[in-house]
């Protein structure tokens, strides 16, 4: 696959190509391509992780000196859900470039979310093995720094599972339950599925990497979907 298009958006050449193809290959893919010998990206994800928590944890101590630890921990959850990174993948068109198998290709909806943010992390672990911790602190930067604001000023930081009690209680008196719906995977990439409910109304499924962000996940369409 040809990515030179891709590192003319994101401004950034890769020394080690096989690094940028890595960050875009599932482990599906694979598995139907076992003759490739490749690896796939899951380390490199589990790297870029920890250098994108790094990165907006500093720059959130530097914006905001004045702010107690807790706020500043629920504003780095906002910027680094998988929400927001996904979409910062799908605005480079990082979907365009997965490698995934017949299957996986065919996802839509959250699976695809949770794909995308995580190739977005693997490219940011490649970049930080190909050219250290500016190389992706400056990426970071320019994908996610931006978005500050607006969950600031929006309250985007607020847990959706505490907003959504609270309106509830104080709407119809009923405290929200969730209800595990399904779960799938290995266990190193699972997935949840869970329902938010009011009483005997299911108001919207959730999923994610661990029961609690599909909880997460319910509560914020269970808000969407009541106007709330």
């Amino acid at each position: 696959m040809e990515f030179g298009p891709f590192e003319k958006k994101i401004g950034y050449t890769f020394k080690t190509k096989n690094l940028l193809e890595q960050a875009f290959t599932h482990r599906s893919y694979l598995n139907e391509n076992r003759e490739l010998g490749r690896d796939h990206n899951e380390r490199l994800e589990f790297l870029g992780d920890a250098v994108l928590e790094l990165a907006v944890t500093e720059f959130l101590y530097v914006k905001y000196p004045d702010k107690p630890e807790g706020d500043l921990t629920a504003y780095r959850a906002a910027l680094v859900n998988t929400q927001s990174i996904s979409d910062a993948a799908t605005k480079l068109g990082m979907n365009d470039y997965l490698l995934l198998s017949r299957g996986e290709a065919r996802d839509t909806g959250r699976a695809r979310e949770i794909i995308l943010a995580n190739a977005f992390e693997a490219l940011i672990g490649a970049i930080y093995l190909d050219a250290g911790y500016g190389a992706a602190q400056k990426f970071i930067e320019t994908q996610l720094f931006h978005k500050t604001d607006e969950v600031v000023s929006k309250r985007l930081w607020q847990d959706a599972k505490s907003k959504l009690q609270e309106i509830a209680q104080g709407t119809v008196g009923i405290t929200p339950t969730y209800e595990l719906m399904s779960q799938s995977g290995p266990d190193h990439d699972k997935r949840f599925v869970v329902a938010a409910r009011i009483g005997d109304e299911r108001l919207a499924n959730g999923e994610g990497r661990s029961k609690q962000e599909a909880e997460q996940d319910a509560a914020q369409k269970a808000l969407a979907a009541k106007g709330w």
